[in-house]
């Protein structure tokens, strides 16, 4: 693995765990943490040994947004300056999202703007209850705009439609309540709960769970038609066909773990 600056990145078996590690400034962005985090999601989505990425943060916060001093630099560039840095954030939260290893968000604590959008990217989210959210562009004259595509799918039209031009703070147990976050346990339950989902994760088929991500962001919002039937009708024929589909069915009727679970 590639030696990360501003990431704290660490293996265990067919686990990566990456965390933000910017703790002095409630790991916010600047240019360096999104081509750090754009890096680590490429190499650890090509590798082929690896079965889940645990995203999350050190300190107090999971990830306040941009860093100030970023927007101070950034308030003194030019329309093609600011497209550019804009890009590299939303290449970053598509490499996050588009990975197609499943990663689970450890959420330890508040999550605000930009990292609300890193949240968003990720697949499963585990948060403690007591943190807050916020979408809190509104409030600097700006638009939540690189990170609202995985927002809106993340949190729903209805409630985006409030919390992206009121900048409200919300908690983690109404964030819950919207389906944002899908678990929200006590701070010292965090670390085990992640766990045991990373260990079901781990328990399936590799590349069943990697085609059921693909499935879920291909057919999301997708009308019903002939075209939709048909190609899911042959994603199901191509994985009951190979060796992992042919293994994991003898297995269950077999009454034994299949070859690729410890």
């Amino acid at each position: 693995m590639t030696a990360i600056a501003t990431l704290d990145v660490t293996r265990q078996g067919a686990v990566a765990r990456v965390y933000l590690n910017r703790p002095d400034v409630r790991n916010a962005f600047n240019e360096s943490v999104i081509a750090e985090l754009t890096t680590a999601f490429r190499e650890l989505g090509a590798d082929t040994s690896l079965r889940a990425i645990v995203l999350g943060g050190h300190g107090k916060a999971f990830c306040a947004g941009a860093d100030l001093n970023w927007m101070r630099a950034m308030a003194g560039y030019d329309w093609e300056r600011n497209r550019a840095d804009a890009q590299a954030l939303a290449d970053m939260l598509w490499t996050v999202y588009s990975c197609p290893l499943p990663v689970v968000g450890r959420l330890q604590g508040d999550c605000y703007a930009g990292g609300m959008g890193l949240a968003a990217a990720c697949d499963v989210l585990v948060a403690a209850d007591g943190l807050h959210f916020c979408l809190s562009e509104a409030r600097l004259g700006l638009l939540p705009a690189t990170i609202g595509p995985y927002v809106l799918r993340s949190l729903g039209e209805q409630a985006s439609r409030r919390y992206f031009v009121t900048a409200e703070r919300f908690s983690a147990a109404e964030a819950h309540r919207l389906g944002f976050v899908h678990e929200l346990c006590a701070p010292d339950k965090l670390d085990a709960r992640v766990d045991a989902i990373v260990q079901a994760l781990v328990d399936n088929g590799p590349a069943a769970v990697k085609a059921c991500k693909q499935l879920v962001q291909d057919v999301a919002g997708q009308p019903i038609t002939v075209a939709l039937r048909e190609d899911t009708a042959r994603r199901i024929a191509d994985i009951r066909a190979s060796a992992e589909g042919r293994e994991g069915v003898q297995a269950f009727l077999h009454k034994r773990s299949p070859s690729w679970r410890p």
